[in-house]
């Protein structure tokens, strides 16, 4: 089995209408969308979701924007997909995010920067099971 990452369009691309744009850069590369859901998350699940920055300052502002509207998650999967998804999504602050990269392209804050991404095999697994519940 190949490598696999979870990707978040986070709700200001839904807004924007970008959920094929984003899904289509992913594809591009060859890697596969292996399973896909709109979902709007509860207070309680974002703060589940991104536990590992409850101390960071941007924590506050997160919580309440991932839960202000739907956000489309997608089990992505290819060879070193969590490398190429990192550099496909640019860095979190759009400022600094390279023309190419989502978050260069849609991003318009540390906040709101269209699209979160596992970081690693453990954040997918507890993301995962947030989104979708226990593994197949």
């Amino acid at each position: 089995m190949k490598d696999r990452t979870l990707i978040l369009i986070k709700p200001d691309a839904i807004r924007k209408g970008l959920i094929g744009v984003i899904l289509s850069r992913f594809e591009n590369v060859g890697f596969k969308i292996v399973k896909l859901k709109m979902v709007r998350l509860s207070e309680e699940d974002a703060k589940n979701f991104y536990s590992v920055h409850m101390n960071k300052p941007f924590f506050k502002n997160l919580v309440p924007f991932i839960a202000s509207g739907p956000v489309v998650a997608a089990v992505i999967e290819g060879e070193d997909v969590r490398v190429v998804t990192r550099k496909i999504i640019g860095p979190t602050n759009p400022k600094y995010a390279p023309p190419g990269t989502i978050r260069g392209d849609f991003g318009t804050s540390i906040t709101e920067n269209a699209i979160h991404a596992s970081d690693s095999h453990d954040s997918f697994l507890k993301e995962y099971e947030v989104i979708f519940g226990s593994q197949d």
